[in-house]
């Protein structure tokens, strides 16, 4: 699973996910892309299913870049404990996504095979996205 390797604070707040995405909106290293569409936390372990649902369909050809990383920790609390006593500990790291972020680029395989595996990894993350291709966000996001 991706996490940081260090980290200045153990815990974070939880802070807000209004507005659109401000950087990482352009398809920048392959032709296609996968583009959030609604703000969401993405958990390490989805990236990592969706990154393996792109690679096992294209059968390891062409390209895939991962442009997002968890690097929030989220906590919880075990089930019936009591109120009070601190804040929970540690249980997984999340990304956090804005509308029109690029969450993942592939380059190297043909437009239906790359909008295919897309389609697949789009399954394994817990917001809605759409497939893009290079020539779509030229004009910005739509």
């Amino acid at each position: 699973m991706l996490m940081p390797k260090r980290v200045k604070r153990r815990k974070q707040f939880r802070g807000t996910m209004s507005g659109k995405a401000s950087r990482g909106t352009k398809i920048t290293y392959g032709e296609y892309g996968l583009v959030a569409m609604e703000p969401c936390w993405i958990k390490s372990n989805q990236i990592e299913a969706a990154r393996i649902a792109l690679t096992r369909y294209t059968k390891r050809t062409g390209q895939v870049w991962i442009k997002i990383f968890p690097d929030k920790p989220v906590t919880a609390k075990p089930a019936e404990t009591r109120m009070g006593s601190g804040k929970g500990t540690l249980e997984y790291w999340v990304a956090v996504v804005k509308p029109g972020r690029v969450l993942f680029e592939i380059n190297g395989v043909s437009e239906d095979q790359a909008r295919e595996a897309l389609r697949l990894a789009m399954h394994k993350l817990p917001c809605k996205c759409k497939i893009v291709s290079k020539a779509d966000l030229e004009g910005g996001v739509s």
